[in-house]
């Protein structure tokens, strides 16, 4: 009995592979590459206009920061944001990181214990308990808001930099507190960008 042999495919035999290959290639690059990006950056654009562009917050036709990203705030007559482990500089967006720094870690006891230092220099009558996210960064770097707590806590050092009353400063704090996320996802949260314009805008 004489053995078997495969015939060798021709040249024309593998046209049948390649060709709906190139062809799904083709489809699937126009679909997921241009047709479904034309479509969702449409819808966004349409739909939500100012989320797509980034959720700047302008002033006088210019922007002065995102609703998304914080922003490093010094003067006692400002709110402070959340600190940003973020390097070279706070608050990069281009490198959103946390410091990765254990809660043994000494050099995290060290710069909790600095930013408590600060606080306090800065409002030595103020006795509250100090908010934890006044003192620690988050996981991002990037945070934009501080818990209802961390600026009602500083309520009095900015009302009295500024030469306004307390219950004025508290109210705008009121005013720009945003609630939980459907009633029940997140905590009360203030932006304090939007917060600290909003007190550039007032009047002793």
């Amino acid at each position: 009995m004489n053995p078997t042999t495969t015939p060798s495919p021709s040249p024309t035999d593998t046209e049948p592979v390649w060709r709906p290959a190139l062809v799904l290639f083709v489809l699937l690059s126009l679909v997921t590459g241009l047709l479904y990006p034309f479509f969702v950056t449409g819808v966004a654009q349409t739909v939500f206009p100012h989320q797509a562009n980034g959720s700047l917050i302008e002033r006088q036709g210019q922007a002065v920061g995102s609703e998304l990203i914080g922003q490093p705030f010094a003067q006692a007559g400002h709110f402070w944001g959340r600190p940003s482990a973020t390097g070279p500089m706070a608050y990069n967006a281009s490198a959103s990181s946390g410091s990765n720094l254990g809660p043994n870690h000494p050099a995290l006891a060290e710069a909790v214990k600095a930013r408590l230092d600060a606080l306090r220099a800065a409002d030595p009558g103020n006795t509250a308990p100090v908010p934890v996210d006044l003192v620690t960064a988050s996981a991002s770097g990037l945070d934009p808001h501080i818990s209802l707590a961390g600026a009602r806590y500083q309520v009095a050092r900015v009302a009295r930099s500024r030469g306004l009353a307390p219950g004025q400063v508290n109210a705008l704090v009121e005013q720009h507190t945003e609630t939980s996320l459907f009633g029940f996802l997140g905590e009360p949260r203030v932006n304090v960008l939007a917060l600290n314009l909003a007190l550039d805008a007032q009047r002793p």
